[in-house]
Order: C-alpha cells, then sequence, then structure tokens
C-alpha cells in the first residue's frame, strides 16, 4: 500500500487578531500640570493572509496546524503613540486552493497564481485615543475606544488541482503508463484497479521550449458523482482542467458505452463540465489491426476528436500531443 503524502482537504481553526484598545490620557510634564488629551490610539490585530506558493502541490503541510491564531494589536500609550499592530500569519498554499467557511459553504479566498496574497480574515481595527474626542466644548474627553474584536471560526481549504490536461478513464484504462511515457513523472503502476490513489502531474515537452501540464486523475467508476469509489475526492479535480482527455482501451467491451458512464459521471457531478473540451484516446492499440480500428470508430462519436495511441510502442504520441497542443491554443489563436 503506497504512503499517501498527498493531502487535499483540511479542517482548522482560525482566529484574527484583536485590535489594541486606545488610551485615556492627559498630557502631564514638569511645564504643564493640566495638559490636552494625549492618549495614543491602539494597533491592529493580526490579519490571516493566504499565500499562493507553486513549490507546494499538497495541504500535508498543514495537517497537524489545526489551530491558527493571530496576535493581538496592543494598546495605544502616552503622548499620541500608536500601539504595535499584531503580527500577521501567512498561510503558505499550493496553487488551486479554495478557502470556505465551514458554516456556510461560501467560498471566501480562492489562490489560482504563485506569490497571490489574499487576507483571508482581517485583524479588528485598534481603538482611539482620546484625542480623537476633543471638542471646543469638550476639551477634556474622559472617553477612548476599545479595540474591535477580531474574527474566528472553522475553516476549510480544499485543493483543486491546476492542469491543463486531466486524464479521464476507468481504473486499469492505461492512465498512469500514458503519463510515464510522455512526461517525467513516475506515478506507480500495476495491473488492479486503483493503483492510483492520488493525482500525478506532469509536464509534457512540446516543441520550441513549449509545454503544458497534464494529471493522471484517479479512475471513475460508475456512481463516483455519488460518492462511489474514489468519488468526490477524484471529480473534483476535473474541474480546473480546461482540457479532458477521454482514455478507452482497446480491449473494452464496450466502447461507446464507456465512454457514456464516464460522460454521465461528469454531468451528475457538475453540468458545467461537459463545456470542456474533450478528446478520446484508444490505448493499448498496438492490439489492433486496422479492421478493428474501424470497427471501433464507429462506436465512437463523431463530433469528438479521437486517436488510437499505445504507450508500449509510442505509437500515436507524437500526434496526441500535437492534438492536445492545438485543443488547448485553439482559442487563443
Amino acid at each position: 500500500m503506497e504512503k499517501n503524502n498527498f493531502i487535499d482537504y483540511i479542517r482548522i481553526f482560525c482566529r484574527s487578531g484583536h485590535g489594541g484598545a486606545g488610551v485615556k490620557h492627559f498630557r502631564r510634564d514638569k511645564l504643564t500640570s493640566k495638559g490636552g488629551p494625549d492618549g495614543g490610539d491602539g494597533g491592529r490585530g493580526g490579519h490571516i493572509i493566504l499565500r499562493g506558493n507553486s513549490q507546494l502541490w499538497t495541504l500535508l503541510h498543514l495537517r497537524y496546524f489545526k489551530n491558527v491564531l493571530a496576535q493581538n494589536g496592543e494598546s495605544g500609550a502616552k503622548q499620541n503613540k500608536t500601539g504595535k499592530d499584531g503580527e500577521d500569519i501567512i498561510i503558505e498554499v499550493p496553487l488551486g486552493t479554495i478557502a470556505r467557511s465551514e458554516e456556510t459553504g461560501e467560498i471566501e479566498a480562492e489562490i489560482l497564481e504563485n506569490g497571490q496574497e489574499v487576507i483571508w480574515m482581517k485583524g479588528g481595527r485598534g481603538g482611539l485615543g482620546n484625542q480623537h474626542f476633543a471638542t471646543p466644548t469638550n476639551q477634556v474627553p474622559e472617553y477612548c475606544q476599545p479595540g474591535e474584536e477580531g474574527v474566528e471560526g472553522w475553516k476549510q481549504l480544499e485543493l483543486k488541482v491546476l492542469a491543463d490536461v486531466g486524464l479521464v478513464g476507468f481504473p486499469n484504462a492505461g492512465k498512469s503508463t500514458l503519463l510515464s511515457v510522455i512526461t517525467a513523472a513516475k506515478p506507480k503502476i500495476a495491473n488492479y484497479a486503483f493503483t492510483t490513489l492520488t493525482p500525478q502531474l506532469g509536464m509534457v515537452e512540446y516543441r520550441d521550449g513549449k509545454s503544458f501540464c497534464i494529471a493522471d486523475l484517479p479512475g471513475i467508476i460508475e456512481g463516483a458523482a455519488e460518492g462511489k469509489g474514489l468519488g468526490h475526492r477524484f471529480l473534483r479535480h476535473i474541474e480546473r482542467n480546461s482540457c479532458l482527455l477521454f482514455l478507452i482501451p482497446a480491449d473494452s467491451e464496450n466502447h461507446k458505452k464507456e465512454f457514456e458512464i464516464l460522460l454521465n459521471e461528469l454531468k451528475e457531478y457538475n453540468e458545467e463540465m461537459l463545456q470542456k473540451d474533450f478528446i478520446i484516446a484508444i490505448s493499448k492499440s498496438d492490439m489492433l489491426d486496422d479492421e478493428l480500428k474501424k470497427e471501433i470508430e464507429k462506436e465512437i462519436p463523431k463530433n469528438i476528436p479521437h486517436i488510437f495511441i499505445s504507450s508500449v510502442t509510442n505509437t500515436g504520441l507524437t500526434e496526441l500531443k500535437d492534438l492536445l497542443w492545438l485543443t488547448l491554443n485553439k482559442h487563443t489563436s
């Protein structure tokens, strides 16, 4: 059993810092016995900030980081001195991370770029000192403000893998083998279902130094949209892919039915997935002759590009890269 270091969901308790209190104080020194108000303002409470880090690909580093408590702001001081702001807490997350409120389910932040920073939970504002409340009719105000409280609550961080192309297919369709051949990724490969338990990413080197990212995702089974098998844990990663490559093995009993089951699971999970670009690749095609290929072509939808490939003999892989690149860039061209 493979060791699973891929964590794509974390539940944590967060609290931003409370603002420091303003101060009530009047200026007193050897020359002034009854000076005006000079109470300083309180410092701001610490923010909780999310920052994108392209070197991270999992939420594993947050697994035991269950309580995130930002520092409170300091109180103001005499001579109009403002209190020190509470120290911010920066949580680094992989690209593709979504932050939600557990109570409402609302998406509060989304990190898509390296170095992108989002103030997830604002610290409380510092209170005003009594210097701000002096008026011509009240020159010795006895009032100052307390600092605002921070915000707190249980939060969820959810990772959806960022990749240009997602490999979709039943277990044992040959997705991991294909990824290992056209990229430098080293996914686990074996002849049994659910060898891939976590998404695997690889960069496909194209012509003229160009490249694109492809993801081998855990296989779908019928009922995945209802949570069967790896269910939602797998399907949410497809949402980020702009192009889906359906891998159907040549030795499938019914190629059309297999494609329709895969398509239906995507539709049941999220109908918007049907708006993506689709490509069908018949894998393990080294066992086919021309006559069998023609029979399979009759089963495949006419409006979806298709290609016959073999990861073992490298048949059709160059043409597959060309087709993927063309599909990914057709909107820009």
